[in-house]
């Protein structure tokens, strides 16, 4: 019986401690993320928050078509505090006519791993601003896979500010520079990127449509695509995006698709 009243107290004790944390926890806008470029973990996200994405695209490269895919792990640690994990892969196809000595080979692009900070939240200007690190170890082709395994790396630091208007309104700037190192050659090449996206939430829902656009210099050159976006809630914690990439300048690459398939299991 003295035991049983233990394990009674006990348990009281941890609901209260339960409860106290959960009404305790700091201040979390809801802002909506981008959707192509997108967050290492929520804006203020709160500890125990966690989510799964697996992405498929296609962009016509003019000259042959390149797939890729993805597989991405968010979870955040304590509160405010996000890590990312993420494996993306590039496929390609030929367009009829281009020689197979022109067509890049395919290859698991590289190892992210990705810290993010929320560093300031405030209600009363409903804003969040975020300090991020996202790393890649960039991984050699399938054709010469282990000679070497990994062949570079780029150092990527990020800050985040977004802004909730009115409502439903929200707006988000991501940007930063990306370092890239050679390991072979040991060069480096140096390119910057400002994300900024303005998204519409629809009332009572977790849908949402809007327009992100991706923008990088390198090299004095300046390149940028518009790309229109939706996310559709499938069911309690299921997500669907979809997105259009329209590049303005068509040097490089024309028409794009890309889907998201997002997944938040409760915690």
């Amino acid at each position: 019986m003295k035991t049983f009243h233990i394990l009674v107290v006990f348990l009281l004790v941890h609901e209260c401690v339960s409860a106290q944390e959960h009404e305790t926890q700091p201040l979390k806008i809801h802002h909506a993320e981008p959707l192509y470029i997108d967050l290492i973990r929520d804006l203020g996200a709160h500890k125990g928050e966690k989510e799964w994405n697996v992405g498929f695209g296609l962009t016509d490269k003019l000259s042959f078509d390149e797939y890729e895919a993805l597989v991405e792990y968010e979870f955040a640690v304590i509160d405010r505090l996000g890590i990312e994990f993420e494996l993306p892969f590039l496929f390609y196809s030929p367009i009829s006519g281009t020689p197979s000595e022109d067509v890049p080979p395919n290859r698991m692009e590289s190892i992210k791993m990705g810290l993010q900070w929320s560093f300031y939240v405030s209600d009363k200007h409903q804003t969040s601003m975020a300090l991020a690190y996202l790393n890649e170890l960039e991984v050699s082709d399938f054709k010469n896979f282990g000679n070497p395994l990994f062949t570079g790396n780029v150092y990527n630091p990020i800050f985040i500010i977004a802004k909730r208007w009115l409502q439903n309104w929200h707006s988000l700037i991501y940007t930063g520079p990306l370092f890239e190192q050679h390991f072979k050659s040991q060069e480096w090449h140096t390119r910057y990127d400002i994300n900024t996206s303005i998204h519409y939430t629809i009332p009572h829902s977790d849908n949402f449509v809007g327009v992100e656009f991706n923008k990088h210099f390198e090299d004095n050159h300046f390149d940028m695509v518009i790309r229109p976006q939706m996310r559709l809630g499938i069911s309690e914690g299921l997500m669907l995006g979809i997105v259009t990439g329209i590049p303005v300048n068509r040097e490089y690459e024309r028409f794009s698709t890309f889907l998201r398939l997002i997944w938040e299991p409760s915690h």
